[in-house]
């Protein structure tokens, strides 16, 4: 996701507000002397072709100063003036923002392989062991090696469907919880039990065990996805780096010792258990890729052959990330749109208890036939896009695009909240939550329709999209199958705060509270 710092913090920086205008005199007039010298103005200016219209930018930090506290707004505000291909320079780095349907079906389809490469940051560095996974990872032999194992040994619909059982296990949890809650009305942190449960059925699709409250786990994915979505100026002015203005070197070191001590622990609980004589005999994800030493000329030879512990930790490490933050912000929207629509609500219950009759749990095999639910899914989806701005691509070569010269090793930046709220797209009641919008559309969630695509589209969508959407839907469903939902303290569904908080992914920044009573029919 595309790293990006709040305005406030920003402007900050650690320095008194006249030591950095002193700074940027200083880099304003090195910038200005460059302009000035033709040798290298030259080189600078060595084509003419046709760039992306975007605003203007200040010398050292380009655009920087310009992306606010929640940058994926800002973003579509401006290109509302500048257009759907817009031209930002973010420090040192060219950058293109796409705004519509039809800009990014030509970065992530026609022109899918210029596009298929990941820019490095400092905090994939640090955390993903120099970037050895998969989600961050270069183009390249090695990516290509981790996703076909990724998805073989995990992801594919076989893999995935045979493991319903855990899932449905982490999810029966739950519900036995919310109902002593519901006989006492007590007052739910639905943001904080949500947590629980996507670490819970990670732990045991990935690690085969139950989620361990020692290890505090979600607690580090959430420190991961806000450090790893927030603007680095290291990334972007590299000079700047070794100075650590912001303090995120510090905060990555920590950060990163904290992940590295629970995944060392994963991995030595697997080794032991391989070798003590009455080892498991259902392997899970961690086991196999822990055989690949044992087996050089496999289908996944080329991983085995390039892989070491730093790899094994890091491709863990990037399957418990997506599994759990992503799917825990997809449902707490929206549980947060259906308890502030009660029309939607009983709706959807409704539909379930047409489909499921007087079975008391949603099975996944019933998630197909919940056509309205999927609408509301979409529609959520819409307004709130689990990653406003898909991760950054970057180019590999110089090309044009719809008439636009795009240099090499550009930063590709897809907005997709701006795309799901463009009147252009969904009418003029486009901050209207109405999932009957999407009745007699084809739009899915697969990558294939530009107007919505939450899992990213083409060879960078991501290979868990199918994971997913099972594992959102699924919760959704038993939980309003389940349980009525009211918020507490007398508050209305009109005053219930929407706000977001901005990071790799896009979480509200107010947990959920809400109060849970019994369904009876």
């Amino acid at each position: 996701m595309a790293p990006f710092l709040s305005q406030e913090t920003f402007v900050l920086f650690t320095m008194s507000p006249a030591d950095f205008f002193i700074v940027l005199l200083l880099f304003g007039a090195l910038f200005c002397f460059i302009r000035l010298c033709p040798s290298i103005s030259s080189t600078i200016h060595k084509t003419s072709q046709k760039r992306p219209p975007g605003p203007l930018g200040l010398p050292l930090i380009g655009h920087l100063h310009m992306l606010g506290e929640l940058p994926h707004r800002t973003l579509n505000k401006l290109s509302q003036v500048y257009g759907p291909i817009m031209s930002l320079r973010l420090g040192s780095v060219p950058t293109i923002i796409v705004s519509s349907p039809a800009a990014a079906e030509l970065f992530l389809k026609t022109h899918d392989t210029v596009f298929a490469s990941r820019p490095r940051s400092q905090a994939s560095d640090y955390l993903w062991y120099g970037t050895k996974a998969m989600a961050f990872t270069e183009n390249g032999a090695y990516w290509r090696s981790v996703r076909k194992f990724c998805t073989l040994e995990l992801l594919s619909s076989t893999k995935i469907n045979s493991m319903e059982g855990l899932r449905r296990e982490a999810l029966l949890v739950l519900v036995d919880k919310l109902k002593r809650a519901a006989t006492t009305h007590e007052v739910v942190d639905v943001s904080e039990e949500l947590a629980h449960l996507t670490e819970d059925m990670t732990f045991r699709m990935l690690l085969g065990k139950t989620r361990d409250e020692k290890v505090g786990l979600s607690q580090v994915i959430q420190e991961l996805a806000e450090i790893v979505g927030a603007f680095n100026i290291a990334d972007y002015v590299p000079f700047l780096g070794a100075l650590d203005l912001q303090g995120f070197t510090r905060r990555l070191r920590v950060i990163g010792k904290t992940a590295d001590n629970i995944l060392e622990a994963i991995v030595d609980d697997h080794i032991q258990a391989a070798n003590k004589s009455n080892a498991k005999l259902d392997r899970d994800f961690v086991d196999v890729i822990l055989s690949l030493e044992n087996n050089l000329t496999g289908i996944h030879g080329h991983l085995a052959q390039n892989i070491d512990r730093s790899s094994i930790k890091a491709i863990i490490l990037d399957m418990i990330f997506g599994a759990i933050d992503t799917s825990q912000t997809a449902i707490e929207w929206i549980m947060s749109e259906l308890i502030r629509h009660p029309r939607v609500m009983k709706l959807v219950q409704q539909e379930i208890r047409n489909v499921i009759g007087d079975y008391e749990f949603v099975e996944e095999s019933h998630l197909s036939k919940l056509d309205y639910l999927d609408m509301v899914v979409k529609e959520s989806m819409r307004l709130h896009p689990v990653g406003p701005l898909l991760i950054p691509r970057e180019s590999l070569e110089d090309i044009v695009i719809d008439g636009y010269y795009i240099k090499k090793d550009s930063r590709i930046i897809v907005n997709t909240w701006s795309i799901g709220r463009d009147p252009r797209i969904w009418s003029e009641n486009v901050e209207e939550f109405l999932p009957e919008r999407f009745i007699g559309s084809n739009i899915d969630l697969r990558g294939k329709s530009f107007e919505l695509m939450p899992f990213g589209s083409g060879r960078r969508g991501c290979p868990a999209m199918y994971l997913g959407q099972i594992n959102i839907k699924l919760v959704v469903a038993q939980l309003v199958h389940s349980f009525n939902w009211e918020l507490p303290f007398g508050m209305s569904p009109e005053e219930l705060d929407m706000d977001e908080a901005f990071g790799l992914t896009m979480p509200r920044a107010k947990h959920l509270l809400a109060t849970p009573s019994l369904r009876h029919g």
